[in-house]
């Protein structure tokens, strides 16, 4: 930073939220969510109100705006795909092929979310490091490896929750499966998904949490509401990934209406945190 921090904060070796004093005086605050969604850094110079901020250059906007168009599209779209597929299957409207078919496309939707959704961590501008407080932006890259930063490994695990969705989905076009292949080709990469999504949404409220692993209350932040809705959604997917298993015994799931409601509803949340997103951009 070019010179002593004020004070960093996060959760164990994460860092999300840097306060330090600019060489002209005042305060400059980072967050890493805000700096990365909306591309602003929280900044307070000698005798300005709080509340104060700076904004990335044009470069840095217009791409944030884009990703975060694509994105949101894309678990918009995502979502009203599963909530279809979970409504042909609980209505009896389509057979199992019917059904997997629009998984499957709701799954592609997914995938395109989760790796935008990427580029936007891999591409967000980062606080200068001379202690300035402005924000940079960094030349465009498609991927990186940045564990240490929480929300890199935040979106990261959505990411690869998305593509063991698509073990799942791709896994249910099988025919004449026994139940044991059922539950070891679809059921396990279902439950695998789900956790990793629950891990993935858990990251996120300790992303904005700065230092609180159990979820905080930020009613009046856009952020939190997003990451609340969709970690609801992931909630509704495990408890119907729970039901979806099949028993060996009776060759029948353990409940196909909490299975069907589940997914209908968390991919509603899924659909509804989409929505939310467009409104969280520079």
């Amino acid at each position: 930073m070019g010179q002593p921090e004020q004070r960093a904060e996060g959760a164990g070796p994460f860092t999300t939220r840097l306060t330090w004093r600019p060489p002209g005086g005042g305060t400059a605050v980072w967050e890493s969510r805000p700096a990365r969604r909306r591309g602003v850094i929280a900044v307070r110079p000698p005798g300005a109100p709080a509340g104060s901020h700076t904004s990335a250059d044009t470069l840095a906007v217009r791409r944030l705006r884009l990703l975060n168009a694509i994105a949101a599209t894309a678990f918009v779209i995502g979502g009203a795909l599963f909530a279809a597929g979970a409504g042909v299957a609980q209505f009896g409207s389509g057979d199992a092929t019917t059904c997997a078919s629009i998984y499957f496309a709701g799954g592609l939707f997914f995938n395109t979310g989760g790796y935008v959704s990427l580029l936007q961590v891999v591409n967000a501008p980062r606080h200068d490091p001379g202690g300035e407080g402005r924000l940079v932006t960094p030349p465009w890259r498609w991927w990186s490896y940045e564990p240490t930063r929480m929300d890199w490994l935040s979106v990261f695990v959505l990411f690869v929750g998305t593509l063991v969705f698509g073990v799942n989905l791709l896994d249910s076009f099988l025919q004449g499966l026994s139940v044991q292949q059922v539950n070891r080709l679809i059921w396990v990469p279902d439950v695998i998904g789900c956790m990793l999504f629950l891990l993935s949404g858990h990251l996120g409220f300790a992303e904005i949490c700065h230092g609180r692993w159990l979820p905080c209350l930020r009613r009046r932040s856009l952020g939190w509401w997003i990451v609340a809705v969709n970690q609801f959604g992931s909630v509704l997917f495990m408890i119907s990934a729970i039901a979806a298993y099949t028993r060996p015994a009776t060759d029948s799931l353990v409940n196909a209406d909490i299975a069907n409601w589940g997914t209908l509803l968390g991919a509603t949340c899924f659909s509804l945190g989409g929505a939310l997103q467009y409104f969280e951009r520079p």
